[in-house]
């Protein structure tokens, strides 16, 4: 097949989509000051700009910034949702390119380590919604806390965003084995973040790889892609805007949506009734 037209197959295929199911991600990363949360921002953009129905939860606890990061100021959080104040539904706040954000409470202590009881309510919550969403982004926090864990368990997919710095690394390669170990995940997709060019993502991923391979021997590690470093990113943040509104047709927006393409195709590929068909009353007990 040629170029152009592989390109346009996968644009095709891109366009149709699957309806009818939720596909839900977790983005997380081994250590913060990686972008992890501008990345969650701009995909969820992007999939939307594709007609996906796109749900953002900002599962950051207690350090939520999302809201800040696109300039919303929310009446109502995740706290009034696990008090039984309120719904999912009527705490979620409108973004960019129609996206719908759930904000979590920011600087709140006892969101960062929620009970059992919580995180069902929160799944009941979560169930019901799913009919009304393609895509559910869960912006975990960094690092390997149990809520950080406990959202990436519960995932279709889970990515891991990493930079060229050795210490994000070590850390994304923590998490890994945390999450296999106690949680039997065995498969991560991952996404290099601030690189000058794709050679140098690869060299990450491979150095990476490299070492889940020796000592993870039942776990995958497959490379998702890669965004390059950009100076009207700290712009875009000052403005409060998403990036790719900003600035459509940069690197860092084509990288972007190249990312959104994968993920689109990656989603279809599932069919209702596999291992990864969404069901909480399944993924709950984990």
């Amino acid at each position: 097949m040629n170029p152009k037209h592989q390109a346009a197959t996968l644009s095709k295929m891109v366009s149709q989509g699957k309806k009818g199911s939720i596909r839900v991600l977790a983005v997380s990363s081994g250590k913060g000051g990686v972008g992890k949360t501008n990345v969650v921002t701009n995909l969820a953009y992007a999939l939307s700009r594709k007609g996906k129905r796109v749900l953002i939860f900002d599962a950051d606890m207690g350090l939520a910034n999302i809201h800040i990061l696109l300039g919303l100021a929310p009446k109502y959080t995740l706290e009034h949702v696990l008090a039984g104040e309120k719904t999912v539904d009527e705490i979620m706040v409108d973004g960019p390119a129609g996206i719908k954000i759930l904000p979590a409470g920011e600087g709140v202590e006892e969101l960062t380590q929620l009970n059992p009881e919580k995180r069902q309510r929160l799944l009941e919550e979560f169930d019901g919604v799913r009919d009304d969403f393609d895509f559910l982004i869960f912006d975990t926090g960094a690092g390997i806390s149990h809520n950080v864990t406990f959202f990436c368990s519960i995932a279709h997919e889970i990515i891991i965003v990493a930079s060229t710095e050795p210490t994000s690394l070590t850390d994304a390669y923590a998490l890994i084995k945390v999450l296999f170990k106690n949680h039997n995940q065995t498969h991560f997709r991952l996404l290099v973040n601030f690189v000058k060019t794709e050679n140098e993502a690869l060299q990450v991923y491979q150095n990476l790889s490299a070492v889940v391979d020796r000592f993870l021997v039942y776990v995958s590690l497959e490379y998702l892609g890669y965004i390059e470093s950009d100076p009207n990113v700290p712009k875009a943040v000052r403005r409060q805007r998403a990036f790719m509104e900003v600035f459509p047709y940069s690197k860092f927006s084509l990288c972007i949506q190249n990312i959104c393409d994968k993920l689109i195709v990656s989603a279809m590929s599932e069919t209702p009734g596999t291992e990864n068909s969404f069901l909480w009353s399944d993924v709950f007990p984990a």
